[in-house]
């Protein structure tokens, strides 16, 4: 079991950042909430927090992380357990620190983008989520 932890970096307009799998990866050119693996013995916020910082050069306080949702799928051989926090606070304007495309769109935009299996179904979670 694969475990992953994501964020829906939330704007005030309601906009939410989503960066582009890069070529040469798996899964490239595909539209993912940005996060990555748990290490061994890392609990979820703390991973999220440095797989911000590795990715987008943000600074994230793993206590302002707020469960949402999560998805699995079956990456290739691999079980995937995708655990989707929202974040709204965070320093820095987030950049691409390995040179993926990032984007901000809202959740009715998203629909239309090719995105990884298990962030898919996130999306209609998410938007109940975000309406409450």
């Amino acid at each position: 079991m694969l475990i992953v932890a994501a964020a829906a970096l939330l704007r005030s307009d309601g906009r939410i950042l989503l960066q582009k799998r890069p070529e040469g990866r798996e899964m490239a050119g595909l539209w993912e909430f940005p996060g990555g693996k748990l290490e061994a013995g890392e609990q979820a916020e703390q991973a999220l927090a440095r797989e911000l910082a590795e990715e987008l050069d943000i600074s994230v306080d793993p206590e302002k992380l707020t469960p949402a949702c999560f998805a699995s799928a079956a990456i290739g051989s691999k079980d995937l357990l995708l655990l989707l926090y929202t974040c709204r606070e965070w320093d820095r304007q987030p950049r691409a620190v390995e040179g993926q495309e990032l984007g901000w769109f809202a959740l009715t935009e998203m629909e239309n983008l090719a995105m990884p299996p298990a962030d898919i179904p996130l999306l209609a979670l998410l938007q109940q989520i975000l309406r409450a």
